[in-house]
């Protein structure tokens, strides 16, 4: 597993982040493939949130906790991720692709494009991978974002964006340019 810490309005010393790592390491027996972890540490108002999120072949887990505790913030955050990881893995291996959680090779990437007159305050860069949609929904959630850009495998690779409608349904946009 791979760690790289972020910390913001704090300076921790390196016992937080050893402790960090032997309680995210325990998440490796879920998976067979290389694990990139992302723990992101800062305090606001007087709470100590702890951000950790797992990139795993094509899939994310995040999770949040804020408490007045940097240890008891790294407890939550891992029980948390556990939680998810037991709920979609069962779902992606019964529902969805087998592979799911096999590591893929990145092939392409996306780059946000900056139009005149508009501030962009934050560029992502990612591969957009092919899946299902159920894939596409179940990675929204896990990110927990309203959106989630993908290749359609159900329509020929197609560009997609499934998002989180108002209604709390989900909805589906496709590119009809290769039609």
């Amino acid at each position: 597993m791979k760690f790289r810490y972020t910390e913001k309005k704090v300076k921790l010393p390196q016992s937080v982040h050893a402790y960090a790592e032997k309680k995210v390491t325990k998440l490796e027996r879920y998976f067979n493939a290389e694990t990139d972890a992302v723990i992101a540490f800062s305090v606001e108002k007087n709470m100590n949130k702890v951000e950790l999120t797992l990139h795993v072949a094509s899939t994310y887990f995040r999770a949040s906790e804020a408490t007045s505790d940097m240890f008891a913030s790294i407890d939550a955050a891992v029980t948390s991720i556990e939680r998810q990881i037991r709920k979609y893995k069962t779902r992606l291996s019964r529902r969805l692709r087998p592979d799911a959680f096999n590591v893929k090779e990145e092939p392409t990437s996306f780059v946000e494009e900056v139009e005149e007159g508009f501030d962009v305050i934050r560029t992502k860069n990612f591969a957009i991978k092919p899946m299902s949609v159920d894939e596409a929904i179940l990675q929204m959630n896990l990110l927990d974002h309203s959106f989630f850009a993908f290749r359609n495998e159900d329509n020929d690779n197609a560009f997609a964006v499934v998002y989180r409608r108002n209604d709390g349904g989900y909805g589906l946009i496709e590119d009809t340019e290769n039609d």
